[in-house]
């Protein structure tokens, strides 16, 4: 999930920040210090960062606010003036009334200012050739009616024992990997602030989502519904659980087992009205360790799949 350190290009990532002032939309942009620019907030990736926890880190750095991210709105690739290239992921982040009260943003050597704006004004503001492009990316959505977002995040149990003849293939424990894979993971999903965690009720999975459990303080909702035991005997409910949560429209964690996450993505794209397509049936083929993040609209589930992410796991 972090960056390769071999990796020549340097990486960095950040976010559209958005709300609504007086019920238009407005974009957060900074004007920067030492480069006597203004820009969309973004920073460089720390050794062993992932790219979605650099976004968070970054925007909290140079504007004091606490954010999660929304869907993602691309990457922009420039040359640097050593010949290498530097690569930006960026995403969408609804800024809310609370992450406002608690800014803690000061004017410094880095940010002399950050501004609210029209996206209107944001064109004709922005000093990169390469922001405006994102910035275009988000309008777009604004103007489809997709603002508000959540996220069901599929994730694939970490290692695993080997199979035994001996006792029930659910109480398989995790290896060493996959206890390093369990609480890796915690960084990056955290980005998206999942508000429940469902699990597979087999250790495997309960055990990889315990670090996100206690990271967040969030109980794991176990369930028999999507464990494989259940898959393979005709008495998983996949429908259920997946329906229940699009229905709730809060981001969620649903932990389940490699035969089972076709399943659950299938699912996904039927009560949302989404074509099952190779894409999202690629981003069910995990490795141990491994999550794919589904972005749906908040205001209406029904208009379909936004965007599919997908991580692997580093370890």
């Amino acid at each position: 999930m972090a960056v390769k350190t071999t990796d020549p290009n340097v990486y960095a990532a950040g976010a559209v920040c958005w709300r609504l002032i007086d019920g238009r939309m407005h974009v957060l942009l900074i004007h920067r210090t030492v480069h006597g620019d203004v820009t969309i907030p973004k920073g460089k990736v720390d050794p062993g960062e992932s790219l979605p926890r650099t976004a968070v880190r970054e925007v909290a750095e140079e504007t004091g606010l606490d954010v999660a991210l929304g869907v993602p709105l691309g990457v922009s690739h420039y040359d640097m003036p050593d010949g290498r290239t530097k690569i930006v992921h960026y995403w969408a982040a609804e800024i809310t009334p609370d992450a406002i009260a608690r800014s803690t943003f000061v004017p410094n050597g880095e940010v002399a200012a950050i501004e609210w704006v029209t996206i209107k004004k944001a064109r004709s503001y922005l000093s990169y050739p390469a922001d405006v492009e994102i910035l275009e990316t988000f309008s777009a959505l604004v103007e489809s009616g997709v603002t508000r977002t959540f996220a069901l995040i599929a994730l694939r149990h970490g290692k695993a024992a080997p199979r035994t003849g001996a006792g029930p293939d659910a109480r398989r424990p995790l290896t060493a990997r996959g206890v390093t894979q369990a609480t890796d993971l915690v960084a990056t999903i955290t980005a998206w602030r999942p508000l429940r965690i469902i699990s597979s009720t087999a250790v495997r999975c309960v055990t990889t989502v315990a670090p996100l459990a206690a990271a967040t303080g969030i109980p794991i909702k176990q369930t028999d519904l999507i464990c494989q035991d259940a898959l393979e005997s005709g008495e998983a409910d996949v429908r259920s659980i997946v329906g229940k949560r699009v229905r709730s429209r809060k981001t969620a964690v649903l932990c389940s087992h490699g035969p089972v996450l076709p399943e659950i993505m299938r699912e996904i794209a039927l009560a949302t009205g989404s074509q099952p397509t190779t894409a999202l049936f690629d981003a069910a083929d995990l490795d141990t360790g491994g999550f794919s993040i589904v972005h749906l609209s908040s205001e209406n589930p029904a208009a379909g799949i936004l965007a599919i992410e997908t991580f692997r796991a580093t370890a």
